[in-house]
């Protein structure tokens, strides 16, 4: 989403790290080229002002003048003033007042409520909560057998709605429900408009002083920009809402929703979502944000990506079978499996520090689509094959490539590639990095 941001930022501040000494005139020059970057990327005018007066109060002051790196200076006081714009710290859900906790999803309709609601389901399913799906928009076609269907495939409970049910009521009972069923969070999924009326506001309030929900959350799409913030604004004077969700923050949108929400409402953008799965959403980070916007990646979200899908045991294990060299192609096909649990390798890359963008992405070649041709030879093979390589011959190569819809060269190339990696773990096991030929090192 930030990417031309991020490659306007990047091109300013390598200008500014060349001046070698810096003046009031080019910090001056600078500045301003980064405030044009903020409104070409949709960020409101009044935060872009308010930004740029603190950013340049802090580059003219001492900590830059003064500074041996006065380059590096202004980054940091540009990564701290965007951490700041976006809220500083992350904000979770409220979860404190009546029992058991509700969380009421509100916004516009088609910005991705019910959606996000199956969403934070399974993010606080696995965080041990036991959520209780509510679906109280009752004038949406199909809205309510939508969530019916997230709930069925995530095998998490919803309340038995119909159309013909005042929303204000599904709630009532569905909270009852809930406390004799012994769930601890609802989640309400109300009714959207295709622009903000009196008859929404109405039933929205109706439902808060029924319920009394722990949090309010308003979910957005980061892809309508400004028109998000103007509605967030609008939804908040009415509800007081506890934060934002921002829905489709993996499309091309220039991200001014984003920087611009937490400011002008003064309320927390809490979560984030980052594709079509109900398992691509995230607690949104200020300071995170700010780092990958500014190309300096986002290690942390990387870890907590890897600690959620890695089986300790599974990790113990193959750490034995790589002492070993006894890896075979089944746990190849594994470790892939788990890769492909985080995300698109795209999306993964992109938080290493340095590989923030697109240009760069496409110098690397990341095919996700890789993985699953690969995946696809492995299950085609008998399981003797993927214990002994070696067995396989030309005729088995013919059959593989056959059953996995690909060429015997796609076979070829994944059977030589294994091969060269369990020659250099043998190496490794062997005598270490010094005892490989260089030659065998992977760079």
């Amino acid at each position: 989403m930030f990417d031309n941001l991020s490659d306007k930022l990047n091109n300013i501040f390598k200008k500014l790290k060349g001046h070698g000494k810096l003046t009031e005139r080019n910090i001056e020059e600078g500045l301003k080229e980064v405030r044009m970057a903020l409104l070409e990327a949709d960020v409101n005018y009044k935060v872009v002002k308010k930004f740029i007066i603190e950013v340049k109060e802090r580059a003219l002051g001492q900590e830059v003048m003064a500074s041996l790196t006065p380059g590096h200076q202004i980054i940091k006081i540009v990564n701290d003033e965007l951490t700041k714009l976006m809220g500083n710290t992350h904000s979770d859900l409220n979860l404190s007042g009546t029992k058991p906790a509700s969380i009421m999803l509100v916004g516009l309709q088609g910005s991705g409520k019910t959606t996000t609601a199956g969403k934070l389901a399974l993010l606080l399913r696995k965080q041990g909560k036991n959520p209780y799906l509510v679906p109280a928009d009752v004038y949406r076609p199909a809205a309510i057998d939508q969530l019916e269907t997230i709930g069925k495939q995530l095998s998490i409970p919803v309340f038995s709605s119909n159309t013909q049910m005042d929303p204000v009521q599904i709630c009532r009972e569905a909270m009852l429900s809930a406390q004799k069923a012994g769930h601890d969070i609802l989640l309400l999924d109300t009714a959207g408009r295709l622009h903000v009326d009196e008859k929404l506001m109405d039933e929205l309030c109706r439902i808060k002083k029924t319920v009394h929900p722990s949090d309010i959350l308003f979910v957005a799409d980061a892809m309508t920009g400004q028109d998000a913030v103007n509605v967030a604004k609008s939804f908040n004077s009415s509800l007081d809402i506890g934060g934002v969700v921002l829905t489709k923050m993996d499309g091309d949108a220039r991200g001014g929703a984003a920087l611009s929400i937490k400011a002008v409402t003064d309320k927390p953008i809490k979560f984030i979502g980052v594709g079509e799965k109900l398992s691509d959403i995230e607690p949104f980070h200020p300071e995170r944000m700010s780092s990958r916007i500014l190309g300096m990646g986002d290690v942390l979200t990387f870890i907590e990506k890897a600690q959620s899908v890695v089986d300790n045991k599974k990790a113990i294990e193959l750490e034995r079978k790589l002492r070993e060299s006894t890896f075979t192609l089944n746990d190849f096909r594994e470790q892939m499996v788990q890769v492909r649990k985080m995300g698109s390798i795209s999306d993964l890359v992109s938080m290493i520090p340095g590989f923030n963008n697109k240009k760069q992405l496409k110098h690397l070649k990341v095919d996700d689509n890789e993985f699953a041709r690969v995946e696809a030879i492995i299950n085609s093979m008998t399981p003797a094959e993927r214990t002994k390589y070696t067995i396989i011959n030309g005729s088995r190569r013919k059959r593989i490539a056959r059953g996995s819809g690909t060429s015997v060269q796609d076979v070829n190339r994944l059977i030589k590639n294994y091969a060269q990696v369990m020659k250099m773990i043998k190496k490794i096991n062997k005598g270490g990095i010094r005892g490989m030929d260089r030659g065998m090192l992977p760079f």
